[in-house]
């Protein structure tokens, strides 16, 4: 059983419902990506990238594209998969951990995502990524953190979320069978132990602010689901 976020992302897990709910995300997601992308010779960061299934598509509009996790399992994956691919763009994207980040793109950033991975880290782990960020961006870079859950948000919100977007995209049924296996699933077990965090928007742009950044609010956010906040900051 996973004690810790990273463990989960580490090990085998099933977030989506099913191959459909996976390609359905991932394509929104590369979509908004997409359009933040500042210009074709951007270096762009994924910070938190998951699966990234869509990161050549991402990649077409950038000069290079870096996926960062923090999960070995994670990043392994990618690698395998990217050197098997047939798109021209995968040549485009490199693998790293959070480590090779700060010691090879310090001050080379143009634009630094960070989506929906803020509910699984902790004030320090936050506060680490917002210096590594602040030391990777270029003059001129953008940070843009989405998907952030705001302090009201609640269970309920996230699965009408769900049934809202598998009602939209055709696999309402699947989504259904998985919110009963998400019930005895360690995602769960995580979440009621562990938690997800939850930020304040004021206090979110204050924090931002002390880290040595000019923040925003950004919309939308990136994703099906508006509920959740997104930031757009610059190095003050």
């Amino acid at each position: 059983m996973a004690s810790s976020w990273l463990d989960f992302w580490n090990g085998s897990h099933r977030i989506y419902v099913n191959v459909r709910h996976a390609e359905v995300h991932y394509a929104r997601i590369a979509a908004d990506f997409r359009r933040l992308i500042p210009s074709t010779e951007a270096i762009v960061v994924d910070w938190g990238c998951g699966e990234a299934s869509q990161a050549e598509t991402v990649a077409a509009q950038a000069g290079t594209l870096v996926l960062c996790d923090a999960a070995d399992a994670t990043r392994d994956r990618l690698k395998i998969r990217l050197s098997r691919s047939p798109s021209p763009e995968a040549s485009k994207i490199e693998v790293v951990s959070p480590a090779e980040l700060r010691d090879r793109f310090v001050g080379k950033v143009d634009l630094f995502v960070v989506n929906s991975v803020l509910q699984y880290l902790s004030d320090p782990e936050l506060d680490a990524l917002l210096t590594d960020a602040r030391n990777c961006l270029a003059p001129g870079g953008s940070l843009v953190i989405a998907d952030v859950i705001p302090t009201h948000d609640d269970l309920i919100g996230d699965i009408r979320n769900l049934l809202t977007t598998a009602w939209n995209n055709g696999f309402f049924i699947a989504a259904l069978v998985g919110l009963v296996m998400t019930f005895f699933s360690p995602y769960r077990s995580l979440r009621n132990t562990i938690g997800l965090a939850r930020h304040d928007e004021t206090d979110f742009l204050a924090r931002m602010k002390q880290a040595g950044f000019i923040a925003e609010r950004l919309r939308p956010n990136m994703g099906f689901d508006q509920r959740r906040m997104a930031f757009r900051a610059t190095l003050a």
